[in-house]
């Protein structure tokens, strides 16, 4: 189980993602609950470790997205599914600065979504983000 969080910029036009170093691509921060039951927690306690950002909000408290995806074996693991429960946030103060898990976080405007990345999981923010914040979805 995985708690992810799509973070906007203060004007909403922009995510905040970042370059995963391990998967070498562009996603929204979040990370494993390894134990935690509170998933909108989780997601926000990435958000802040994973951006730098001094403060962060929730746009809502309802689930904005759940995504599940197949992770491939590999050295520690057998192949099992990710669980990822997304959260919508908003930066409201800070600047952003890399940890030590990416190489790099970049503001992407939502209209260059697909020009960053192909993942249909991050994709999903330019389909679901309109009806969600007017309450629809």
């Amino acid at each position: 189980m995985t708690g992810s969080a799509f973070v906007l910029s203060p004007d909403r036009n922009s995510v905040l993602l970042t370059h995963h170093k391990k998967l070498n691509r562009w996603f929204q921060l979040g990370g494993h609950c390894d134990g935690i039951a509170d998933v909108p927690f989780v997601a926000l306690k990435e958000a802040y470790e994973e951006s730098g950002l001094a403060r962060i909000s929730p746009l809502s408290d309802r689930v904005f997205d759940v995504d599940i995806h197949e992770i491939p074996a590999n050295a520690r693991d057998c192949a099992h599914l990710h669980y990822d429960v997304r959260y919508l946030f908003q930066s409201e103060a800070g600047q952003i600065a890399a940890s030590g898990e990416s190489h790099a976080l970049a503001w992407v405007p939502l209209t260059q979504l697909a020009e960053v990345t192909q993942s249909s999981g991050v994709l999903v923010l330019r389909e679901k983000l309109a009806p969600f914040l007017s309450g629809g979805a």
